[in-house]
C-alpha cells in the first residue's frame, strides 16, 4: 500500500497594489506617448539630448513633486512650494552676486555654500511653521499653505523690488552641464554631439532615490501611507498621527528649498514670477503618477514620469504648432481630467472608489485623540 505524498500548499500570489498599478500605468502612457511623438514628428524626439533637456528644465518641478507626493500620500496639500521656490532662487541669486553680504572678501566658494545654507534654512522654516499649525492646531493645510504662498511672494518684493541676475565665474560653475558621449547624437556634418545634464538633474534624481527609500522601506514612509489611507487605523496601529503629518510638511519644505536653489542654478535669475504655477504643476505631476488626493497611494517614481509625461505632452503640443501658452494649459487640464477619470475607473474595478481629500472636507479625524 502506497503511502500518500503531503501536497505542498500552493502560494497565492499576491495582487498588485494601487500605488504599483497606478504607477505602472503612467510608466506605460508616458513611452507609449514618446514613441509615438518620435514616429509622428521626428526631429528633436529621435536624439537623446531631448529626454535630458526635458530633465535640465524640470529639475526643480521633479523635486517639489516629490514634496507634495509625500504630503499627498499623508493625506495634505502644500501649495507654498512655488512661492518657496521663488524666493529661495531670489535669495541665492542675491548673495551670489553680492547684493547680499556685499563683502568682497567672501570667496566664490563660500557664497555658493552660503546660499545653499539659506535655501535649506528658508524651506525648513517654512515646513516648520506650516507642519506644525497644521498637526498640532489642526488648520486647514490649505488655508495654512495658501498663505504661505502669498507670504513667500510678497517677501521676494521686500527683499528686492528689481529682478536679480547672477553673473561671473560663480554661476558659471553652478551652471556647467556633464558631458555624456555614450549618449550622443551626430550632427549634420556628423561629428558626434554629447548629450549634456546640469547638476540640477542630479540632485532631482538623487532626491527621488532617497523619496523611494524612505516610502518603500523606512518606518515613517510607512507611516505617512497609514495616514493617509485612514486616520483612525493608523491610530489604532500606534502611530502619531499628528507627527506624521508634520513630518510629511517638513519634508515637503525643505525640498522646495532645494528645488529654489536647483531653479536658481538653472536660470541664475531671481525675480517675483519665477515658479509661477509651479505648485499646481507639482500637484498635477504627481496626480498624473498615480498618487490619490485621498492619500494614501503614490510613489515618487511614478511622480517623476508624471513630470516626464507632462513635459512630453507639452513638447508634442508646441511641435505640433500650437505655440500659444494657453494650448499648454489646455492640453494640462485635459490631461489632469484624463488621470483623474483614469483612476477612477481602475479603482472602481478593484472594488474601490475615489473619495474627497480629508483636508478639503475639513479636519478629518479631530474627534479622536491624536497623541500617543
Amino acid at each position: 500500500m502506497t503511502k500518500l505524498q503531503p501536497v505542498a500548499p500552493v502560494k497565492k500570489r499576491e495582487p498588485i497594489t494601487d500605488t504599483i498599478l497606478l504607477m505602472s500605468i503612467t510608466i506605460g502612457i508616458f513611452l507609449g506617448m514618446y514613441v509615438i511623438a518620435m514616429l509622428a514628428f521626428g526631429g528633436g524626439f529621435l536624439k537623446p539630448q531631448q529626454v535630458f533637456d526635458m530633465l535640465n528644465e524640470n529639475a526643480f518641478l521633479i523635486i517639489i513633486s516629490c514634496g507634495l507626493t509625500v504630503v499627498m500620500i499623508a493625506g495634505s496639500i502644500d501649495i507654498s512650494v512655488g512661492g518657496v521656490t521663488a524666493l529661495v532662487a531670489m535669495v541665492g541669486v542675491m548673495i551670489l552676486n553680492g547684493s547680499l553680504l556685499p563683502d568682497p572678501a567672501i570667496s566664490g566658494g563660500t557664497r555658493i555654500f552660503l546660499a545653499a545654507l539659506a535655501a535649506l534654512g528658508i524651506g525648513l522654516a517654512f515646513g516648520l511653521v506650516q507642519g506644525a499649525l497644521i498637526a498640532y492646531l489642526e488648520i486647514q493645510p490649505f488655508i495654512i499653505t495658501l498663505a504661505g504662498m502669498f507670504f513667500a511672494r510678497g517677501m521676494i518684493t521686500i527683499i528686492s523690488v528689481q529682478p536679480q541676475k547672477a553673473t561671473g565665474s560663480i554661476i558659471e560653475a553652478l551652471q556647467q552641464r556633464l558631458e555624456i558621449p555614450w549618449l550622443g547624437s551626430p550632427n549634420r556634418k556628423g561629428v558626434l554631439i554629447p548629450a549634456k545634464m546640469e547638476i540640477g538633474v542630479i540632485i532631482a534624481l538623487a532626491v527621488v532615490a532617497v523619496i523611494f527609500v524612505l516610502l518603500r522601506w523606512g518606518k515613517t514612509g510607512r507611516g505617512f501611507y497609514a495616514v493617509g489611507g485612514n486616520r483612525q487605523s493608523a491610530l489604532m496601529l500606534g502611530i502619531n498621527v499628528r507627527r506624521t503629518r508634520f513630518l510629511a510638511h517638513l519634508i515637503s519644505g525643505v525640498l522646495a528649498g532645494i528645488a529654489g536653489f536647483v531653479f536658481m542654478m538653472h536660470t541664475g535669475a531671481g525675480n517675483a514670477t519665477n515658479a509661477t504655477a509651479a505648485e499646481m504643476n507639482a500637484i498635477a505631476s504627481s496626480i498624473i503618477g498615480g498618487t490619490l488626493l485621498t492619500g494614501g497611494v503614490g510613489n515618487v517614481i511614478g511622480t517623476l514620469f508624471g513630470v516626464l509625461t507632462l513635459t512630453t505632452i507639452k513638447s508634442i503640443v508646441v511641435t505640433s504648432g500650437l505655440r500659444e501658452p494657453w494650448w499648454q494649459s489646455i492640453t494640462t487640464g485635459a490631461m489632469l481630467c484624463f488621470f483623474i477619470l483614469l483612476q477612477s475607473v481602475v479603482l472602481s474595478s478593484r472594488g474601490k472608489k475615489l473619495s474627497l481629500p480629508a483636508w478639503l472636507l475639513g479636519a478629518s479625524g479631530r474627534k479622536a485623540p491624536e497623541k500617543l
